[in-house]
């Protein structure tokens, strides 16, 4: 794949090359529009120790692939946060001539003012677009497969269809029983998106439902799934041995012959030193609701801003070289 979309990148810079000279545009924004093509190379440059813990909420927005991957840039991640995640899937399945004459077709989309150059700000709002396209075609599809009542679903509706009982889940003798942390947890998050408390969710608050990161009340719930997923001991807190367990498994590392070493990866260490850096910011040796929070969902970082400086960064960076 990664070779292919190199051949496919060289193709189609030189068949935009005659239009990028009639525009007169810079050297950079040649190399813009190369790094943008040629995104299945890019390494992505997070926030300061935000390597992916098993594809943490936050960064679904971007992309269902990990962030990083044991420490190493996952290619996918760019492929995705710029083509989004069902097209990603298409472009995959196309020979390198029709990826060229869809990627020219969509260079000249994000050129929103037509100037022949193709800016941060403009690749931001192209790959915003993406995220709130995918989340619309998402909350379209689900919600077309439920029983709608009006403009509103109600949750045993949701229950039926998703485990397909209506019984009690609690009820040790139902067969939704050993769903029942399932279709709690789910009920909870229910109900948090109900913001006008009607027991009924229209398909704004659907959507809120089943994507909770976009929606800014639905913030806490987040944080309470994501503690749940790995504060193993129940005991309120993430520890250090939790957090490394929730992106390391030691037992997986062994068995993985295509990937031989001796000890544990560098990258673990490197985690080890943000959790007392960076994310316990109490020093008191575990991450607290709050802590955690800052961790998945930061107030003073904007994943598609840093996407598309990164992009622009590393079509420089191929410049000079």
């Amino acid at each position: 794949m990664v070779s292919s979309l190199h051949w496919l990148a060289t193709g189609v810079y030189k068949r935009l090359r005659l239009k990028i000279q009639h525009f007169k545009m810079k050297a950079f924004s040649i190399y813009v529009v190369l790094g943008i093509l040629s995104v299945s190379y890019c390494s992505t440059i997070p926030k300061p120790g935000e390597e992916d813990h098993k594809n943490r909420v936050h960064d679904k927005k971007l992309s269902e692939s990990p962030h990083e991957e044991e420490g190493e840039h996952n290619n996918d991640y760019d492929h995705e946060a710029f083509l989004g995640r069902e097209e990603a899937k298409t472009f995959d399945q196309l020979t390198p001539e029709e990826s060229k004459e869809r990627l020219a077709i969509l260079v000249e989309k994000i050129d929103k003012n037509k100037d022949g150059e193709v800016t941060e700000e403009e690749l931001k709002e192209w790959i915003q677009y993406v995220q709130k396209r995918y989340i619309t075609t998402d909350t379209d599809r689900m919600w077309k497969d439920h029983d709608i009542q009006g403009d509103t679903l109600v949750w045993e509706a949701y229950k039926k269809r998703t485990y397909g009982f209506e019984d009690d889940h609690n009820d040790e003798n139902s067969p939704n029983f050993s769903y029942k942390d399932m279709i709690n947890r789910d009920e909870r998050r229910w109900k948090a998106a109900d913001k006008n408390k009607d027991g009924k969710l229209d398909k704004t608050e659907f959507s809120d439902f089943l994507h909770p990161e976009e929606a800014g009340h639905m913030r806490d719930i987040v944080v309470q799934e994501t503690m749940e997923d790995i504060d193993k001991d129940k005991d309120g807190f993430i520890s250090l041995e939790e957090y490394i367990a929730d992106v390391y498994d030691e037992d997986e590392e062994d068995e993985d012959e295509d990937y031989p070493h001796d000890g544990t990866p560098d990258w673990v260490e490197s985690e080890k030193v943000q959790f007392k850096s960076h994310r316990d910011k109490d020093k008191d040796g575990k991450l607290n609701a709050e802590e955690v929070m800052e961790w998945i969902i930061p107030q003073d970082y904007d994943h598609s801003e840093s996407e598309a400086q990164h992009l622009v960064f590393t079509a420089d960076e191929n410049k000079v070289r």
